[in-house]
């Protein structure tokens, strides 16, 4: 990332659930809160439904008038999840499956499980690099300035980590990862919103996850001040290392 006097974004959120009321949209105050602290400007966010030609032409402005475009949405496996072809009609590209989708998924299914559904999540638009998921393993992409993430807040959270790594900002984001495991977050909440308080320069953050039959939780902590972010992470491992004594 390299430093920038003004960098500016939109958020485009994509489905049908969110302007129905039934889901209650948790992505565009956190991408605006995440973006804004690393020099991002987030000067517009828009809501559009499943239809392809809503979302290419929503793209097509954002993605001329900003720096960045941030989707949310629609790169499920069922059929209503058409945020990557719509993107890649946006581009003007083919989609297809992509083998590197492919051998992520085959890291958490055998090639029997890999059903046709599944294996829609594994269509990219030609030409686009991956964007990691460390919670579902299935990547999101970026083509151009827009970077396609998850629709569920907590794996795209996780996926907004790595994307911002690709974007100019005003100031590099530092990210330390600080894996928790099997101590629940009930345990550690009110410690961890302690440290939060007392390390105001970073931003931390617990994301749970689900692997290998168990859940697991990681505690990440992000900032601009190396030193901080460093403090801050010791704080958490010693938090993490008082828990397990106890246990």
């Amino acid at each position: 990332m390299t430093a920038a006097a003004t960098v500016t974004a939109a958020v485009l959120v994509i489905g049908d659930e969110i302007l129905s009321g039934r889901t209650k949209d948790r992505n565009i105050g956190y991408i605006a809160d995440y973006l804004t602290r690393v020099g991002v400007d987030v000067c517009e966010a828009r809501v559009v439904p499943d239809v392809e030609d809503e979302i290419v032409a929503a793209l097509n402005a954002l993605r001329a008038r900003y720096d960045y475009v941030v989707t949310t949405g629609g790169i499920g496996p069922t059929h209503d999840d058409i945020t990557a072809d719509a993107v890649a009609k946006a581009f003007g590209v083919p989609i297809g499956e992509d083998p590197r989708v492919i051998a992520i998924m085959l890291e958490r299914y055998r090639p029997d499980e890999l059903t046709l559904a599944r294996r829609r999540m594994a269509r990219i638009p030609a030409g686009a690099e991956l964007i990691e998921n460390p919670i579902s393993r299935v990547p999101g992409f970026h083509i151009g300035n827009v970077f396609v993430l998850a629709g569920v807040p907590a794996v795209m959270q996780a996926m907004l980590d790595f994307a911002v790594k690709r974007m100019k900002t005003g100031a590099p984001m530092l990210v330390e990862t600080v894996e928790a495991g099997a101590v629940p977050e009930g345990l550690y909440g009110d410690a961890l919103a302690a440290i939060a308080a007392a390390h105001s320069e970073v931003s931390i953050g617990s994301y749970p996850s689900f692997k290998d039959g168990r859940f697991a939780n990681q505690i990440v902590v992000r900032g601009k001040m190396e030193a901080a972010v460093v403090a801050a992470k010791s704080a958490v491992v010693a938090m993490l290392a008082d828990l397990r004594s106890k246990v």
